[in-house]
């Protein structure tokens, strides 16, 4: 029996990532974790009232939080938006949620109307992310059918296909959309227009099921690879094309400093990275100190 259970224990151990033992280093340091009070939190955006604001999938609900001690503040719509994944605030303080439950992203004028009947529906199967673009039209990863769709007016204007199961859209500061495709364990860059702009893969990112991300001002991409337990940044843009930068999380699911239990949302607030901890139920933060 002690036999059969060292050979277990040495499989288990071969499995163990490589990178999270000799990998890059950390490129933020651990901050505050927030109270276990969501159910399985997904991405995370902040409104234009400097709150952070929570797709709370199985609360189905949004959670506000209050960024500075990631205590909760209040919940809208609880109830109304079964399975939510995904909230995205636009021009003017507009909303994009993608209602998963409902394959749909429901849009609202402002946070003052989150409990009222949403001004727009539009249809997209098993919706996993939705982007409320800077130039006003609203972007889905229909996950259900592989294609991300651009409205304009509630009208379909351009798509793309190839992207089962895929989950966010993200906005770089440049106007192009990046897509974290899970199933193929990928990035892909769009111009607007949904033209294929450029594809992140390879083995020295190691992805294991990217889900959601975000887009710092440099044009970095700072990555929730839920299944490896741990948070990316990427350079897209490096000298010889994208570049790992560094990583945060030890690749086995945890709870302590530098530790995550399949880690799904993303929101960048200057030198500080909010994570949906989402296995764990909570918002952690991390820091840059610049001196």
């Amino acid at each position: 029996m002690r036999f059969i259970f060292a050979v277990l224990f040495s499989i288990v151990a071969s499995l163990r990532p490589v990178w999270s033992q000799d990998g890059p280093s950390a490129f933020a340091a651990f901050d505050l974790a927030g109270p276990s009070v969501l159910n399985d939190p997904h991405d995370l955006a902040f409104g234009p009232d400097g709150l952070l604001y929570v797709a709370d999938k199985f609360g189905h609900r949004i959670a506000v939080l209050d960024p500075d001690t990631l205590e909760l503040l209040e919940s809208h719509a609880v109830g109304k938006f079964p399975g939510v994944h995904d909230i995205s605030f636009g021009p003017d303080g507009k909303i994009a949620i993608a209602v998963t439950g409902l394959s749909s992203v429901f849009v609202y004028s402002s946070v003052d109307t989150l409990n009222l009947a949403p001004s727009l529906i539009l249809a997209a199967p098993r919706t996993e992310g939705a982007l409320y673009h800077s130039n006003g039209r609203i972007y889905a990863m229909a996950g259900g059918t592989g294609h991300l769709v651009a409205y304009e007016n509630g009208k379909v204007v351009a798509s793309a296909s190839g992207h089962p199961g895929a989950h966010d859209v993200a906005e770089a500061p440049d106007g192009t959309i990046w897509v974290a495709d899970n199933f193929n364990r990928r990035l892909v860059r769009y111009s607007p227009g949904l033209q294929q702009l450029q594809v992140v893969d390879g083995p020295e990112f190691g992805f294991a099921g990217p889900r959601y991300l975000d887009v710092d001002s440099f044009g970095r991409l700072v990555v929730a690879d839920q299944d490896a337990h741990r948070i990316i940044m990427i350079n897209p843009d490096g000298e010889e094309g994208a570049e790992l930068v560094g990583v945060l999380g030890t690749g086995w699911p945890g709870s302590g400093p530098n530790e995550f239990d399949d880690p799904e949302g993303v929101a960048v607030r200057g030198n500080e990275y909010y994570f949906s901890d989402s296995d764990n139920n909570r918002v952690v933060r991390y820091s840059v100190v610049i001196n």
